[in-house]
């Protein structure tokens, strides 16, 4: 595999739209050629930019209320394609397939729409299906692509362009496609808990569980031992939602006796 990678085409759908245009606008200046999707492209575009719609590269518009607009092989044939193999590159000419060297997509808000006590057919709204598909493709052509998942990453990867000359790292890149793998795990994550409640299946076949980083923990059962504390958008009034008013950083046994002790007075 090779190295460092040229980022020269970015395609960006996102529903968070935090940090959104400042991103743009920082690609566009390093010359990179942007294309978007429905909102994500309309945002861009208020903003003065230049940006192709996504149905530019499919030949095919959104439909279906927006479920079907990326699944197709002008997106998923650019962002797969190993730069490397001759058989690859001859298969995007024939078919007038561009490469895409960036992917920043953050998916559709299901977490935050079940943690409101939305309806059944709301929540099935909200289950991001192109979103996951391209992350996993780019993800898995990491030595070629980047993917971007988490609005905390843009400025990271404005930085690996700015070292590198409008370039990306392989370490870099992987470490993108392992953050990747854990948004779209922690997302089919949410989605199958969500549902096994819903459905009032109170065993399921099988059970998954995903959190996100919220500290690190001095450390484990035993000293010698590592240790973090992660939780989930279902996560309520407890002791993840506690602050620490004094002392020192908390160790795996310090969280357990509180998390004990919350639950007593619960009871």
């Amino acid at each position: 595999m090779q190295n460092r990678q040229p980022l020269r085409r970015a395609l960006l759908s996102v529903s968070d739209k935090t940090g959104l245009i400042p991103l743009a606008n920082s690609l566009a200046e390093r010359g990179v050629a942007l294309v978007s999707t429905g909102g994500t492209a309309r945002a861009i575009r208020e903003a003065g930019l230049e940006v192709a719609d996504v149905s530019d590269l499919t030949g095919f518009p959104e439909m279906m209320d927006g479920r079907v607009k990326t699944l197709h092989p002008g997106v998923h044939g650019g962002l797969l394609a190993l730069r490397n193999d001759d058989a690859h590159l001859a298969a995007m000419e024939k078919h007038d397939i561009a490469p895409i060297d960036l992917l920043v997509v953050n998916l559709y808000p299901f977490e935050e729409t079940v943690a409101r006590d939305a309806s059944y057919d709301d929540a099935i709204e909200n289950i991001d299906i192109g979103g996951p598909a391209m992350i996993r493709a780019a993800a898995k052509n990491h030595a070629f692509v980047s993917v971007v998942t988490d609005t905390e990453d843009y400025d990271a990867l404005l930085s690996e362009l700015d070292t590198y000359g409008g370039e990306t790292t392989l370490e870099f890149r992987q470490a993108l496609a392992q953050t990747a793998y854990a948004r779209t795990a922690a997302y089919d994550a949410a989605i199958s808990t969500w549902m096994a409640g819903a459905l009032k299946i109170e065993t399921p076949r099988r059970r998954v569980f995903a959190g996100t980083l919220r500290q690190g923990l001095r450390y484990g059962e035993n000293p010698h031992q590592n240790a973090a504390l992660y939780g989930d958008a279902s996560t309520g009034a407890d002791i993840l939602s506690a602050r620490q008013l004094q002392g020192k950083e908390l160790s795996y046994n310090n969280i357990n006796d509180a998390d004990g002790a919350w639950g007593l007075l619960g009871e």
